[in-house]
């Protein structure tokens, strides 16, 4: 079943259940990932990803604008598209990529932090934000 067959279920089921709320998030998710689809971006967890962020970063701006009531609402939107993407990786997990990455590609400054970011983000294959990935390649450069 893909990510977007089983967003779709989940749908029918809150429609059926009467969450308004939560049938709102459902059905932009579902928009977008039927856009990528037709599209040709295959990437359902990127999709995914994207639209959490978009959720984040409008619920920041609304915080910042003094209206808490709707960042609380793009903040429940981020919580349910998070219930879709595969679990994110621990610090210790992600330092153990970054490092394997470091040592893989010979970086020895900051100066080398693209080639570690290139070696290391397909092995975190979306398990982990690539801010997350970068402060942590830049912790291991400057060490």
């Amino acid at each position: 079943m893909t990510l977007a067959d089983r967003v779709k279920q989940d749908l029918t089921s809150a429609m059926k259940a009467g969450e308004k709320d939560r049938v709102g998030a459902l059905r932009l998710v579902l928009a977008e990932l039927q856009r990528a689809a037709k599209d040709g971006g295959d990437d359902e967890v990127a999709v995914l990803r994207r639209e959490r962020k978009r959720r984040q970063e409008s619920a920041t701006a609304f915080r910042d604008g003094g209206r808490p009531e709707l960042a609380d609402a793009e903040d429940a939107e981020a919580r349910i598209i998070s219930d879709y993407l595969p679990a994110e990786l621990s610090d210790d997990e992600l330092r153990a990529i970054v490092a394997a990455a470091v040592q893989e590609t010979g970086a020895a400054s900051p100066k080398d932090m693209g080639q570690v970011m290139k070696a290391a983000m397909p092995r975190v294959a979306g398990r982990a934000d690539g801010k997350r990935v970068s402060a942590l390649a830049q912790e291991a450069l400057r060490s």
